[in-house]
């Protein structure tokens, strides 16, 4: 499975938000990574930089390699309703954003990383494919194993200050969640602006 291995905090600092989530390291050096520290500017960016920064931003956000996150678009393009949108539910609904999003995680990484472990189920069945497409009704549960409880157990516990939102239905004791209904855009709450990321995949 491929994915980024690379330093994370740096690119929080390339783009000035914490994508990895929050970061004490990022907070003591929230400017650009350099060698010419806090006092460099920042250099101006084309539309086209613009554009490909936040397309970056979202690819680096859901843990995503390019030939991935490129064909989340296409499967987007192909459905109906507004591509930008719907790119968006298509990440939201993936697997390992869902275990993240109820709390079993508390990063993505560590999500998409108990899914690969095959601590997770779906419906009852083992799923260990991180990009598994969850639909409306689909009950993702923690395996009944001590390993895969503590995990799930010590991502509730530090994942305390997220909701969870809405459009999922957990139930910590028994260590399940349901896909209510598909997320809204207002839901979502993107870091980057889908609608250019949908044009840059256009041009």
């Amino acid at each position: 499975m491929a994915r980024y291995t690379g330093p994370r905090v740096r690119i929080s600092r390339r783009f000035g938000i914490p994508i990895f989530g929050p970061s004490k390291y990022l907070e003591r050096k929230n400017y650009a990574p350099g060698v010419h520290g806090p006092k460099a500017r920042r250099p101006k960016v084309t539309e086209y930089g613009q554009a490909l920064q936040e397309k970056q931003k979202l690819r680096y956000y859901y843990g995503l390699m390019e030939r991935q996150f490129r064909g989340v678009y296409k499967k987007a393009l192909g459905r109906r309703g507004v591509t930008g949108e719907t790119m968006l539910q298509i990440l939201e609904t993936r697997l390992d954003s869902v275990v993240f999003s109820l709390g079993f995680g508390n990063t993505r990484a560590a999500a998409r990383q108990m899914v690969a472990h095959g601590h997770v189920k779906v419906n009852g069945r083992k799923a260990s494919a991180p990009s598994y497409a969850l639909k409306v009704n689909d009950v993702v549960e923690i395996k009944n194993s001590n390993v895969s409880r503590q995990l799930a157990t010590k991502g509730l516990e530090v994942s305390t200050s997220r909701t969870v939102p809405e459009w999922l239905l957990l139930n910590k004791e028994a260590f399940k969640g349901t896909v209510v209904r598909i997320p809204s855009r207002d839901e979502i709450q993107p870091i980057a602006n889908e609608q250019v990321v949908v044009e840059f995949y256009s041009r």
